[in-house]
């Protein structure tokens, strides 16, 4: 499937996915496979390390779902755009390369769903979030129900979602929902030098260590921990390791294979 509404590039070892539906960039049903088929894509794809999204223009990474899409749709319908969401930032969220979402403008509905699937957001400081969907008379259905109490704690996540008010830049940082706030200039380049120091991580341990995170999340304390050993190993058993450790001891950077 040609793409359409994103636009996909490599900048050596890094990946840049853009929604390209300016000036709102709104999440329909294209996007979601477009979105989907570029993380398939990046999965094969061992010469990327790190991956950014983002959205074009300056008014929104993504305002929401495309309600003129979806104001029509039956409750099948809806539930079928629902799972193809679901599918698509779950594909984000684990795929085995780090990722942030750099946002500028508004992160509204799906589009802040979207932002939490990943791993690191960096804001511009005219960035806006919020789960606004009781307003419409519905929940979120794309995550933000899961993923907001889980970033910023239960009490700010059920203000933003029973009042449905927008947060700014500063007090997303302040909450946690986004790791660092940036003039709108500099966001890009502040997204890109934090892939570049991703993308030089031994890239076996990088893999293991977002696996083990997302999933000892969900674990309790004492399977998270087995867990977490099991993986560790694994990462001890790789040639990164030997390198690393060498690279310590003879006072150099070590250069890792990924092996």
């Amino acid at each position: 499937m040609p793409y359409k509404n994103i636009l996909f590039n490599k900048q050596n070892d890094i990946a840049v996915i853009t929604l390209n539906r300016p000036p709102m960039n709104p999440l329909s049903k294209r996007v979601y496979k477009e979105l989907g088929q570029a993380i398939d894509e990046l999965k094969e794809d061992t010469s990327v390390k790190a991956v950014i999204l983002t959205g074009a223009g300056e008014k929104a990474f993504a305002a929401g779902v495309d309600v003129t899409e979806i104001i029509n749709l039956s409750v099948l319908e809806m539930h079928e755009f629902c799972l193809l969401s679901m599918e698509t930032q779950s594909k984000l969220e684990n795929m085995d390369k780090p990722t942030i979402a750099a946002i500028n403008g508004l992160a509204l509905g799906g589009g802040c769903e979207l932002a939490m699937a990943c791993d690191f957001r960096v804001a511009a400081d005219n960035a806006r979030f919020g789960q606004p969907e009781i307003n419409l008379g519905i929940i979120p259905g794309g995550g933000g129900t899961q993923r907001l109490p889980r970033l910023i704690g239960l009490a700010r996540a059920k203000e933003m979602l029973y009042l449905g008010d927008m947060i700014d830049a500063e007090i997303a940082e302040r909450y946690g929902l986004v790791n660092r706030v940036v003039p709108q200039a500099d966001l890009m380049d502040e997204a890109i030098t934090m892939a570049k120091r991703l993308a030089a991580k031994p890239s076996v341990a990088m893999q293991v260590m977002k696996n083990t995170v997302n999933t000892g999340i969900n674990l309790d304390l004492d399977s998270a921990t087995a867990y977490e050993i099991r993986n560790f190993l694994v990462t001890f058993a790789s040639e990164d390791r030997v390198e690393g450790m060498k690279g310590l001891l003879e006072k150099r950077k070590p250069v890792f294979q990924g092996k």
